[in-house]
């Protein structure tokens, strides 16, 4: 409808414009020089894309949970610990101790992978499925894929930056999590109501079954979502795997 693509096209003119407006002026906002490097690029491509599949789940995995199941607030807030259990293992303890010797896209592309098979796992939950059973796992796998990538993103996005644009590299990339965040969100939740609108549309059985059909409608838009966020992921993984170099010594 023109109430959306309107804001998409005026987005686009505007970024277009502001890179015009950077590649002229004498001291740029963000040099474009950051961006030219491959595997930076590369890097920068992964964390948007990493970002663009996995911050949907916490929308998702809170309705679920509070709505579907009817945990309350806080053992839904609970239930996230086990993925910053996860990204503080894959971060600290994996990537950290690999990636002297790894390549930084083998990390990378191995971690999508990972957060891939926890969206897949999550794509299959249903009304009544359980949190340790069909959660937690998922949960796990997201974070340690999470920590996988994170880690190797941030030491490639910003290896050999000259010392006057190192600050520039690092917001660029904090900026690109950001907008990748945002724009996941956003794009999941536009996928997971029109699939349950779809589904409830066609799976009605009378007011007496309304609350049930909404539930089953709501789980399966989330599923629909999940499985675009794995495809987003494996999309992440394979950018990582083209365009990040290997090194042993990122920094």
């Amino acid at each position: 409808s023109p109430s959306v693509l309107t804001p998409l096209v005026a987005g686009v003119a505007l970024l277009a414009a502001f890179v015009w407006w950077q590649s002229r002026a004498a001291s740029p906002l963000l040099p474009l020089r950051i961006v030219r490097d491959r595997v930076r690029a590369g890097s920068l491509a992964t964390m948007g894309l990493a970002t663009i599949g996995m911050f949907g789940v916490f929308l998702f995995l809170t309705y679920y949970l509070q709505v579907v199941l009817g945990y309350p607030p806080v053992r839904t807030g609970l239930a996230f610990v086990p993925i910053s259990a996860g990204i503080v293992i894959g971060a600290t303890q994996i990537a950290a101790r690999l990636l002297p010797r790894t390549a930084p896209r083998t990390l990378m592309s191995s971690g999508m992978v990972l957060a891939a098979a926890g969206m897949v796992l999550l794509s299959s939950l249903t009304v009544h499925a359980q949190y340790v059973t069909h959660v937690l796992p998922a949960l796990l796998l997201l974070g340690l894929g999470m920590g996988l990538t994170f880690m190797p993103v941030y030491a490639t996005a910003t290896a050999g930056v000259p010392a006057q644009d190192a600050g520039v590299a690092s917001a660029v990339l904090n900026t690109v999590q950001q907008m990748g965040a945002s724009l996941g969100t956003v794009l999941l939740n536009t996928i997971a109501t029109s699939a349950t609108g779809r589904y409830v549309h066609a799976h009605e059985r009378g007011p007496t079954h309304a609350g049930a059909t909404l539930d089953e409608g709501m789980v399966h838009g989330f599923s629909v979502a999940y499985w675009c966020s794995a495809a987003v992921l494996l999309l992440a993984a394979l950018v990582a795997g083209l365009t990040v170099r290997p090194s042993k010594d990122p920094s």
